[in-house]
């Protein structure tokens, strides 16, 4: 991820890029297309954001992960 993008995402969540980038790294290659691994990512970001993700939205990014529905594009479009 480029720094442009990752301000954007901070300014918006509120959550400092160190901890972004930390997060990115743990999962990278970590085979994400796993339901419980995707799954473990979505807490891990909406704790990050001292957000509580509905379940419901919870399983709509775990498909979307876990299909590769969501990827640097998909995030790109979310932060602008």
């Amino acid at each position: 991820m480029n720094q442009d993008m990752l301000k954007k995402v901070e300014k918006k969540t509120g959550v400092d890029m160190q901890s972004i980038l930390r997060l990115a790294s743990a999962y990278d290659g970590k085979g994400l297309e796993n339901e419980k691994t995707a799954r473990r990512l979505v807490r891990q970001v909406g704790k990050l954001a001292g957000k509580k993700v509905p379940r419901e939205t919870e399983d709509q990014l775990v498909k979307m992960i876990t299909q590769k529905k969501i990827n640097e594009s998909t995030i790109r479009k979310m932060t602008r």
